[in-house]
This record gives structure tokens, C-alpha cells and sequence, in this order.
């Protein structure tokens, strides 16, 4: 049997593509590579029921996957370091039905308008591979609230000065902050800053056939246990309900089938480790960043674009103590964020000048709690002192942290391709990330990262330090050398984009506006695998977005109004 598409992937992504497609009455087959923790397998349109608040289960034990040892990746900075030098865990999201959707904490905001055309923006850099996108923000906009629809999108329209245009309000009201975020607002506005309530995947009120999100405090690493977190879960519930959809958990893709004009379908790896054809006029893939360009790079299609631009956010971090308890890890996990370090304003222009580069910009600002119990377990001494540092708690209720989700500027050097010795369980070749933070992202992290300890001080904090992710040159902001060795190289945003270039070129680009891969237009990319910028905001929303609006071209729909 044919069927209409096969959707490799079942993440935010793939389970936008398969809402939309079962919508317009297509069979569909989404293929799952990790296991299914996320829908019931006696009535897959209904939640599963095991995601617990278990610390151990989620941060150490891989529950989630992807299991580093049997399925590792493996990266290096430079061609110099040889095949590899680190092989295990490289910027992983979930492996299992759900995808990244499921661990996230549902930070949501769209890009701004100038994210989309930074190259006619603000100029091109030496070293970098900056360009504007094939479509503009107004081109997705449409897509944009339908996501936010469909998700479920807790926000306060018009609360970020910053913001792009929007045509209508957010589907719920905003949900309540976290206590540690109401000290840490008022301070950044004392800062002449500008914090917002955080446009938020998870239910403040009752939404969708899901409940209103209880402030459990376990939405960042983990699966929520109520399913008030939307993305992806509404709309694989929903494409299951519909009858169209069939869902292949523990089935590896290991290649995309083709006549060398079109795709037939694919070829995949059951859990019983046989090898199966899948028929259908359509491939969609949605693997994410790093396993979508693997699996063209297994599957023949060698155009020499594909694994390049890779992007990740360049992290940094500003963490301090302060003498009241803040409660940090309760809540849901981040509830404000500021977009300050979004603008090339004066002051980046000058730092930009001082380093030798036209323009530098930053990233959002989370405001959030760094630390969970088991975490702050590992850092204190046994004995009777742990006890006493466990009550006191030091290193997490009296915590309080900033994250700058640092804007990473494409360059054909960084990229993923297949490592030539290390093989998956499976006994398939793993990817390999080749990749080396620009000059740009060091000098903007550098420029912001005083104004984040700024409002720590401005909160009272006792103790404050910065961080990075990746580290650059072995040492933090404060000249401290990292003992991790190749590891700290690694950077570990999970926001991973790029790898399969949007734009109207082939020379220049894998896939169209409409992520169809030029040259073999039946098979489409709805991931971040697209992105031609990073900008300064997490993924998630603008891959759903661009997944909807690929999938409306898929059956000749028209943008929703």
C-alpha cells in the first residue's frame, strides 16, 4: 500500500505536518525513532501517563533518550582535531514521540521582522554567512497565529516593546510568574530594561481538551505529567483521532527511497531490527537539525550544501545568591524574559567598533531558577555539612539565573556530516558536528553579559559569576579554565538550526521556500533545518510555523485568516 506522506519525525514539526495533512483527509505514517511515552497505546488520540516529576528519571537516566552510548554523536571544533574529539552526548533533544517538544519548557516567542532579512539589515560580516530568508515575517505571519492556535499559547500581546506586528491576541491570558521573576522584573526595569511575561506553550487555563498548567515546577528537561504543555501533543492527538495517521515508535529511518526524480517512500529499521520498505508519494522530514541532514547524507543525497550553516544559540549565563529564598525551581521554569539584548542600539554598535565588526547583536533573556534538588545534591559535601547546606539551600532556593540565547551566525565551516568510524547501535554512521563559535557571538556575550549581573546586584545578590556555552578558549568571562577538556567545546543550547538552507538558489540553498528539496520536490524538510538565521529566540514556534505553512502548500491550501 501507498501511502499519501510518510512524516519522518514526531516532533513539533512532524506533528504539524500530520495535523494539517490528516485535516485534509491524507494517510499518513509517522516513523518515530525513540520509544512512545507521550500518547496511550490503546487509543493513541489520548494521553499516556508515564511523565512523572522524577528528577533522576529525566536529567541522568536518559529516559527520554537519545541513550549517548548506544546512539552517541561525535564532534570537534576544526578539521585539525582529526575525525573527532569528543564522542557521546552532542547537543541531544528527546528521542521519543514528541520529539524536543516534549522537554522543552515552552518558551514560544516568534522572530521579529528584521530576523528574517538581517543581511539587508544590518550588513554582511566577514567570516559569517549572513543572508536574508526566501520569505519575509509578513509571509509567515498567518502561520504564526495558527501555531499559536493549535499549540495553545499563553501571552500578553503588546507586553514586549520589541515585538513584531501580530494580527490578534494570544489564545490565553498569561499564566502566573514565578515568584524568584517578580523580584527579578522589577529589578531589570530598575535597570531601565524591558521584561515581559514569557509567551508560554502551557495551559493557563483550560484549553484544547488540557488542563490549566499547575506550576509543578518540572517543565525544562521534563515531560509534563498533566499535558497542560501543548506542543506537541495537541496535534498528534489530533491527527491520530482523525483516523488517517499510523504511528511507527522505535522505527529508524535509514533511508529516503528515490528514482532519482522523486522519492517512492523509505526504507526503515523496526524494532525487531528488521529492514521494511514504506511506500508513499510524499517524504517529510522533520528529525531535527542534526538527524535530518544525516538521514539525506544516508540516503545519497550528497549535494555538498547539505550539513552546513549549522547554528546553535551561543548561552550566556549570569548566576547569583541571594540572601532571601526565591524559589526557582517552582513554577514553570521560565515566566519572564526580556528582548534588550535583541537590538543593535547604540552601545552594541560601539562594542561591535571597539572589536572590529559592523554590528553585533544578543539574544532574549530568560529570568529562571538554575538548579533542581538532585542537581544541588551532586555539589555539596556528604556529611553532616550536606545536611545543613541541603536546608539551606544556597546553590537553588536562594538561586536565581539569567540566559542569553545568543544570536549564532551561519558559516559554511560548521556543519554536520557522517563520522567515518563511529556507528550507532544499529551499526549506521553517527553524526559528526564540526563547529567554532564566530568572533560576532564572543563579543556580543562579552557586551551583555555585565548587564544580566547588574540586575542580580540590583536584587541583592551576595555572590554572582558568568558562564558560556559553548566556552571559548577553555575559560569563562572571569578568566576561569574549565577542567571538562574537549566537552566544554560543546555547546548545549538544544537549539540547533540551519543544515538544510532555505532559498530560492539551489546553488546556494538544499531546500525552497516551502522546504521542498530542490531537485527532489516530493520530499520536504519541516524542521529548524531551514532557518537562515538563528536570531535571538528559540526555535520552536517558527519551525511549527514554517511546518504548518509547508504542509498548506502540500495539499494546495491557502494561509489561514
Amino acid at each position: 500500500m501507498t501511502v499519501d506522506a510518510v512524516i519522518v519525525g514526531s516532533g513539533p514539526g512532524g506533528a504539524t505536518v500530520a495535523d494539517v495533512l490528516t485535516r485534509a483527509g491524507w494517510s499518513v505514517v509517522i516513523v518515530e525513532k525513540g520509544r512512545n511515552h507521550l500518547l496511550d497505546p490503546d487509543d493513541l488520540s489520548r494521553p499516556a501517563a508515564d511523565y512523572s516529576n522524577d528528577e533522576l528519571k529525566f536529567v541522568h537516566r536518559h529516559f527520554l533518550g537519545p541513550d549517548p552510548i548506544i546512539e552517541p554523536r561525535t564532534f570537534r571544533t576544526g578539521e585539525e582535531e582529526g575525525d573527532h574529539s569528543h564522542v557521546g552526548e552532542v547537543n541531544s533533544i528527546p528521542t521519543t514521540v514528541g520529539g524536543g517538544g516534549t522537554h522543552a519548557d515552552g518558551k514560544v516567542p516568534r522572530f521579529r521582522e528584521e530576523d528574517f532579512t538581517l543581511r539587508s539589515t544590518h550588513g554582511p560580516v566577514d567570516g559569517a554567512d549572513v543572508d536574508d530568508w526566501p520569505i519575509t515575517y509578513d509571509d509567515l505571519e498567518p502561520f504564526y497565529a495558527e501555531a499559536e492556535r493549535s499549540v495553545g499559547v499563553a501571552g500578553e500581546a503588546g507586553a514586549n516593546p520589541f515585538a513584531a506586528w501580530r494580527s490578534g491576541p494570544y489564545p490565553m491570558p498569561s499564566g502566573a510568574p514565578m515568584y524568584g521573576a517578580v523580584l527579578s522584573t522589577a529589578a531589570a526595569e530598575r535597570q531601565g530594561l524591558h521584561p515581559y511575561a514569557a509567551p508560554t506553550a502551557a495551559n493557563s487555563v483550560p484549553y484544547d481538551g488540557r488542563p490549566a498548567c499547575n506550576n509543578c515546577g518540572f517543565c525544562a528537561f521534563f515531560g509534563c505529567p498533566i499535558h497542560a504543555k501543548g506542543d506537541p501533543v495537541a496535534m498528534l492527538r489530533r491527527a491520530m483521532a482523525s483516523g488517517h495517521a499510523e504511528l511507527l515508535s522505535e522505527t529508524f529511518v535509514a533511508r529516503v527511497r528515490s528514482d532519482g526524480r522523486r522519492a517512492t517512500g523509505v526504507e526503515v529499521v523496526g524494532p525487531d531490527g528488521a529492514t521494511r520498505a514504506i511506500d508513499a508519494r510524499h517524504v517529510v522530514i522533520a528529525a531535527g537539525a542534526i538527524e535530518t541532514p544525516r538521514l539525506l547524507l544516508l540516503s545519497g543525497i550528497d549535494d555538498p550544501l547539505v550539513g552546513r550553516y549549522l547554528m546553535v544559540h551561543f548561552q550566556t549565563f549570569a548566576i547569583g545568591i541571594l540572601p532571601e529564598r526565591v524559589h526557582g525551581h517552582k513554577g514553570r521554569a521560565v515566566t519572564h524574559l526580556h528582548d534588550d539584548a535583541v537590538i543593535v542600539d547604540d552601545a552594541a554598535r560601539a562594542a561591535a567598533r571597539a572589536a572590529g565588526l559592523p554590528w553585533v547583536r544578543g539574544g532574549l533573556v530568560e529570568h529562571g531558577g538554575p538548579s533542581l534538588p538532585v542537581m544541588e545534591a551532586k555539589l555539596y559535601p556528604w556529611g553532616a555539612k550536606h545536611k545543613s547546606l541541603m536546608r539551606s539551600s544556597p546553590m537553588r532556593d536562594r538561586m536565581w539565573a539569567f540566559t542569553m540565547q545568543g544570536e549564532d551566525l551561519a558559516q559554511a565551516t560548521n556543519r554536520v556530516d557522517l563520522d567515518p568510524t563511529v556507528r550507532d547501535v544499529r551499526g549506521f554512521p553517527v553524526a559528526r558536528i564540526t563547529y567554532r563559535p564566530h568572533r560576532h557571538e564572543e563579543v556580543a556575550s562579552a557586551h551583555h553579559a555585565p548587564s544580566m549581573v547588574r540586575i542580580l546586584q540590583d536584587m541583592g545578590a551576595t555572590w554572582t559569576m558568568t558562564a558560556t556555552s559553548p566556552q571559548v578558549g577553555g575559560r569563562d568571562h572571569q578568566g576561569r579554565e574549565d577542567r571538562r577538556g574537549a566537552e566544554a567545546a560543546v555547546p548545549m543550547s538544544r537549539h540547533v538550526m540551519g543544515t538544510t538552507r532555505m532559498g530560492h538558489d539551489p546553488r546556494t540553498s538544499v531546500v525552497d521556500a516551502y522546504g521542498r528539496v530542490h531537485g527532489l520536490e516530493n520530499v520536504v524538510v519541516a524542521d529548524s533545518s531551514v532557518f537562515v538565521t538563528s536570531a535571538g529566540y528559540g526555535p520552536t514556534l517558527t519551525l511549527v510555523a514554517l511546518a504548518a505553512r509547508a504542509a498548506t502548500a502540500m495539499v494546495g491550501g491557502s494561509a489561514p485568516s
